[in-house]
């Protein structure tokens, strides 16, 4: 009898645990999406124009992002005075960069193409999660520079995993590190956010961010102009020099 109540307790407290976490998980959730401008705002977005200057390894590289959520992205990259770009779409890829010795398009791999359909979709994966299977999971609080933040894991179908830390005072994610797989090999990758700002359509934007490329600093965003989806289409050297 002493051990059935035991396992009882046990499983009681277990259980508390459990509910206790799930509820202090949906209410964090609820409050960075709150934070960022509110789902409403965000279903609205339908294209996204970012101007943006990175530095990586000492050189200025000036960066122009098209983006058509879930459909198609465009990176046109300036940099040592050459002029590359990186097109991804929701079924294939390609990339042209000159100051890496390419002299044609070349296109990504069905690998590479499969790894980048999550950044096709601007809006935040903690307001778009289920809709793409996924799971989240509360762990707890970790610190990142001197901040105690809640720590959520996103799962996808694939069992790749994205450690959100959202700062408890602002309800901002600050930091964030994914495990992919590309080309039969797992890799990790870490970016960490900063200088939010609130545009016209009401949603929360980071304007500073930092990873393994180095450091990056948007300037200008627009939302919902009109893009011209030829844009979506690699241009050979020749047409680029036009």
């Amino acid at each position: 009898m002493k051990k059935l109540i035991a396992l009882g307790i046990t499983l009681f407290v277990a259980f508390q645990s459990i509910s206790v976490s799930a509820q202090d998980l949906n209410e964090i959730v609820k409050n960075h999406i709150a934070a960022i401008g509110g789902a409403d705002n965000w279903s609205k977005l339908k294209s996204m124009t970012s101007e943006m200057t990175m530095k990586a390894q000492g050189a200025e590289i000036k960066v122009v992002v098209n983006l058509i959520p879930k459909k198609a992205m465009r990176a046109d990259i300036e940099v040592m005075g050459m002029n590359g770009y990186q097109i991804m779409t929701d079924k294939e890829g390609w990339s042209f960069m000159p100051f890496a010795g390419q002299t044609k398009a070349e296109p990504s791999t069905p690998d590479d193409v499969k790894a980048a359909q999550d950044n096709l979709d601007i809006v935040d994966q903690l307001i778009t999660y289920k809709d793409y299977g996924k799971k989240i999971d509360y762990l707890g609080k970790d610190d990142v520079e001197g901040t105690e933040c809640h720590k959520i894991a996103l799962t996808n179908k694939e069992g790749e995993v994205t450690t959100f830390f959202i700062d408890p005072s602002t309800y901002y994610v600050i930091k964030e590190v994914s495990k992919k797989k590309a080309n039969g090999k797992e890799f990790e990758m870490t970016k960490t956010y900063g200088n939010y700002k609130k545009l016209e359509e009401g949603i929360v934007f980071p304007m500073l961010s930092g990873g393994d490329q180095g450091e990056m600093e948007i300037t200008k965003v627009t939302i919902n102009k009109p893009i011209d989806e030829a844009m979506f289409q690699p241009k050979s050297l020749s047409e680029l020099k036009k």
